[in-house]
């Protein structure tokens, strides 16, 4: 079986993750019955702001926006977005309908947190809340989080 890697859009938008968060997404990438891409690691704190002004984002305490945490010496974001690769009507392209099909990330989420549980990483999966579960079918991105 070969291994799937990594586009280059998600390799930037990897770029300053927490070290924990790419090690569980290395192993989320080969278990999820489907690719996906990582859409969003850090963000400032203007995007942050605009996140929220637009009704994205609910708080400006993000974890997306990068923090020194203990033992660290350099400022990490411990917070990704990310979407299914899914040709759901078979046209050869993947456009944003399919990238933000909700019941994609149903299917995908066991699979992630299989992957950071065997990485030793523990997460928040975004799309447990109880606003994600109001808004099925509407596009929202579940966020991951490092809980620690």
């Amino acid at each position: 079986m070969e291994l799937r890697k990594w586009d280059k859009i998600s390799v930037e938008r990897m770029e300053g993750l927490h070290p924990d968060l790419r090690k569980g997404l290395n192993i989320a990438i080969q278990l999820t019955p489907f690719p996906f891409r990582v859409i969003e690691g850090p963000r400032t704190l203007e995007r942050q702001r605009h996140l929220v002004k637009i009704g994205a984002s609910k708080t400006l305490r993000s974890r997306h926006i990068p923090k020194v945490p203990k033992g660290y010496n350099k400022a990490y974001a411990h917070a990704f977005d990310a979407v299914p690769l899914v040709d759901l009507n078979n046209d050869g392209k993947i456009d944003t309908n399919e990238m933000f099909h909700w019941p994609l990330y149903h299917r995908m989420a066991p699979f992630i947190k299989q992957a950071f549980k065997d990485a030793g990483v523990p997460i928040e999966w975004g799309g447990d809340s109880a606003l994600a579960a109001a808004v099925e079918g509407v596009s929202v991105i579940p966020a991951v989080g490092v809980s620690r």
